[in-house]
């Protein structure tokens, strides 16, 4: 997800020390270093702290298998503490100083274009593990995260069955919302439906009594959130405080991804429609034992969001790159990705897109009841059709950017 630069870094922490994992000490060469960058404090860090636990739980799995290539992984984490000018620092630092094999992490879209050329200038892989707008063509990354194609695609289509064609949209007002909230309208038209008023609103915003009294006036069949982060969460407790929620149905794009189900009280998420490629309630066995393994390590299973798994996920399709290049430089593993390398995770199958980088994804449509993301259905491998529409780094190898997809 992005954001303007300017409003994070607006009251954000000043440059200090690095909070980073305590690592054993190792003759040089002797481990294969796993660099990650993550907003484990600061106003972001309901998104960084369960993927920073999921991503310990990958190395602590792989190394107890054995390892990489006979090698242990050193995993090296700094805290970026929700600042962006802390990523571009402590990407420097690991890519020049730390040496690492390859990076995982970023959050937000504006954290992975803060480092994404200072990996590629390294010929150091990148893997983004994050749902994000789509668009970014470069053969250096690598994103799992769940895109718009994938995910409003599903979405709209079942809420517009399910609750009816007049659509209000209520969105975040930076990148991530603006063009997110542009694929809601395509996905609507589609279907024969009607986006009745789409209204932004900054991040630090957090009063939504006006904009409950339009959407009364308005008389909308349903609501489509795609708000995000801790002021926005107001809305939910607003509008259930309203006792709009009984009246108005409500689907939403990013609820529950950074666990915010567990702040609001049931009632105030009872019913909301999602669209994600996990779900703690999937039923089969490698979720099972990630379930199991994650509450052993961590005795809760209570803040395992979405991204986390994505995380995890991500650092495995990583693993298996490097046993089957036998290397872990980034031109043999990625000829190997790109010959479409496929893994079974917790999320179900993913396989790796040769032309965008992206991932090709399992999509389950949802609906929270009981504070839980219980599965509607599922579809299975959804291709990543936004940016393959812009992007194809078999013909075009040498790309570099992030492209405004149109649509």
């Amino acid at each position: 997800m992005q954001m303007n630069r300017r409003k994070l870094l607006k009251g954000a922490t000043a440059l200090v020390a690095a909070s980073f994992i305590s690592k054993p000490t190792f003759a040089s060469g002797d481990t294969i270093k796993l660099g990650s960058l993550l907003d484990t404090s600061g106003i972001f860090d309901a998104y960084g702290k369960p993927m920073d636990k999921t991503a310990r739980l990958a190395v602590e799995q792989i190394n107890a298998s054995g390892g990489l290539l006979g090698k242990q992984i050193e995993y090296i984490l700094y805290d970026t503490q929700s600042n962006m000018a802390l990523y571009t620092q402590f990407g420097k630092k690991l890519a020049r100083t730390d040496n690492v094999d390859v990076m995982h992490g970023g959050i937000l879209s504006a954290s992975r274009e803060a480092v994404r050329q200072t990996f590629r200038k390294r010929n150091i892989p990148y893997f983004y593990n994050v749902l994000y707008e789509g668009g970014v063509c470069d053969r250096n990354i690598f994103i799992n995260g769940i895109t718009p194609a994938q995910q409003v695609k599903t979405l709209v289509p079942a809420a517009v069955k399910k609750f009816g064609k007049k659509i209000y949209v209520l969105a975040a007002d930076y990148n991530y919302g603006q063009i997110t909230a542009n694929w809601i309208k395509k996905y609507a038209e589609e279907v024969g439906a009607e986006i009745v008023q789409t209204d932004f609103f900054p991040l630090d915003v957090a009063d939504f009594g006006s904009t409950i009294a339009k959407i009364q006036t308005a008389k909308p069949d349903m609501i489509l959130s795609v708000l995000v982060g801790g002021a926005h969460i107001s809305f939910y407790r607003q509008w259930a405080a309203s006792g709009m929620n009984q009246k108005i149905p409500m689907a939403s794009t990013t609820l529950g991804v950074g666990n915010e189900q567990n702040i609001l009280a049931k009632e105030e998420t009872e019913g909301v429609l999602v669209a994600y490629n996990y779900s703690q309630e999937l039923p089969n066995a490698l979720n099972q034992k990630l379930l199991a393994d994650y509450k052993a390590k961590y005795g809760s299973i209570d803040d395992l969001h979405s991204t986390a798994v994505s995380h995890y996920e991500g650092i495995l399709t990583w693993a298996k790159a490097v046993r089957q290049a036998d290397s872990v430089k980034g031109a043999d593993i990625t000829v190997v990705l790109e010959a479409g390398l496929s893994i079974d995770t917790p999320s179900g199958q993913m396989t790796v897109d040769a032309k965008t980088h992206h991932s090709i994804l399992d999509v389950h449509l949802c609906e929270f009841r009981n504070k839980k993301m219980e599965i509607l259905e599922s579809f299975p491998q959804q291709q990543p059709l936004d940016t393959q529409a812009v992007c194809d780094l078999i013909k075009n190898p040498n790309d570099n950017q992030q492209y405004e997809i149109k649509i």
